[in-house]
């Protein structure tokens, strides 16, 4: 199941792709890029399912210009699949004729798709490399801003920034606890800061692959004037963890509707793909690194149709890898190669610990004495042998919540409640 990750975008944008490579409007049927045959079989299907309307709403539903609807009008019209019920103002009102509903059934059976015109797959890889996620220009203010509710030390935070700038893979590691989650999550709000097309669907020898998807696309309120069957969005972001599996990466085809909907790798083409808690998928991690060998390498990825045939797309995806494992261990020196960024994510100090258990309380509205917070510091790095991990100070305050809550009185953090809640928290030796 596909995670949607909130993205933040900030005041001052990093660079707006998308603006600046606006897709033309085509006028003919010839500057769409598809076969006539093809959107004339769309445009009947959605008169069959939706119509009777007019040229206009035609329009609207397919995405594409009047004049290129006039077009596909006159040749159905020719054919006697529909026919003309009416004006509005200047523009006709069409009905399908019964030669036409018996055309549509035909269609139906062989492709249901009623959505919005695709683009060619040429058109597609050709936005695809020009808004490359190797193309974002982060800056040290756009990191800090977006890692500003996070205690993170500088020079975390400069490798995450050079990580971002490269457009390549990044592996982040480190005990269990200690944020890498949420730095990934994180890194969607700096690539955010940029926007970037996304079309509805894509056709590739007569079948529709669907790519746009509103749980994962985030569209930019204010569209410009443009070619309708793109979406201007932000950057995307896509998580898995524990359930994905090897056919999630390969195209979905659907036996009812025989159409396709694009993979992981494909929706977050220009963006971010996050694997969280690599290596504990339900497939090994040789096998999908096995599967992305070439993709990471030379940025082109092969997807199977359903009859057997094999067609090339974009790879244009930073994928990040989030594990507590030990990548030495789960990955061979050739996989390790390929990722050329591996940050370790570790336990805090002293001093951030403190200051992730303030802002925790703050959020909270609990006030306390400092000197608590030095010591639950000390006794869990010298008395129980942990690491100060970042998750320690909300889950020790959620105890203390939910005991003030079972009690029926206001939350207090003093030397008893913590206690209570260290105790409840750690294991204990049997």
């Amino acid at each position: 199941m596909l995670a949607e990750i909130s993205t933040i975008s900030s005041n001052t944008p990093l660079r707006h792709l998308g603006s600046a490579g606006i897709p033309r409007e085509p006028r003919s049927v010839e500057e769409t890029g598809i076969r006539k045959a093809n959107l004339e079989a769309l445009a009947l299907k959605i008169l069959y399912l939706t119509g009777p309307f007019s040229l206009f709403e035609l329009s609207k539903q397919m995405r594409l210009s009047i004049e290129v609807i006039q077009e596909l009008f006159e040749r159905l019209r020719a054919e006697l699949f529909c026919q003309v019920t009416g004006l509005v103002g200047n523009i006709p009102t069409i009905a399908i004729t019964s030669q036409g509903r018996l055309r549509a059934l035909e269609l139906l059976s062989m492709n249901q798709y009623s959505g919005p015109a695709p683009i060619s797959m040429q058109s597609y890889t050709e936005k695809v490399r020009q808004q490359s996620v190797r193309n974002v220009e982060v800056r040290p203010e756009s990191v800090h801003r977006a890692f500003s509710h996070m205690v993170i030390d500088d020079t975390t935070l400069w490798k995450l920034g050079t990580a971002l700038n490269s457009g390549s893979s990044v592996f982040l590691y480190g005990p269990t606890g200690t944020g890498k989650t949420t730095i990934a999550e994180t890194l969607s709000r700096v690539v955010a800061e940029d926007q970037v097309w996304i079309p509805h669907a894509v056709e590739m020898e007569g079948q529709i692959i669907t790519v746009y998807d509103p749980l994962v696309h985030k569209r930019v309120e204010r569209q410009p004037l443009c070619d309708g069957r793109w979406v201007l969005c932000k950057r995307p972001a896509v998580m898995v963890g524990g359930e994905l599996t090897i056919e999630m990466l390969d195209m979905q085809f659907s036996p009812v509707s025989k159409y396709y909907t694009g993979p992981l790798q494909m929706k977050a083409n220009n963006g971010l793909l996050i694997i969280d808690d690599f290596g504990r998928q339900r497939i090994q991690p040789e096998a999908l690194l096995n599967r992305w060998v070439v993709p990471l390498d030379r940025r082109i990825d092969f997807l199977t149709l359903s009859g057997g045939k094999t067609i090339e797309i974009p790879f244009e995806v930073m994928v990040v890898f989030s594990t507590n494992l030990n990548p030495a261990e789960v990955l061979e020196d050739a996989y390790l190669r390929r990722i050329q960024t591996k940050i370790k994510i570790d336990a805090v100090s002293n001093e951030q610990f403190c200051e992730i258990f303030r802002r925790n309380a703050d959020d909270l509205g609990l006030d306390y004495d400092p000197n608590v917070v030095v010591n639950l510091a000390a006794y869990i790095r010298e008395t129980l042998k942990e690491p100060l991990r970042p998750c320690y100070p909300r889950d020790i305050l959620s105890q203390i919540c939910w005991a003030a809550k079972y009690e029926g009185r206001a939350a207090i953090i003093d030397e008893e409640s913590i206690a209570h809640s260290v105790e409840s928290y750690f294991l204990t030796p049997l």
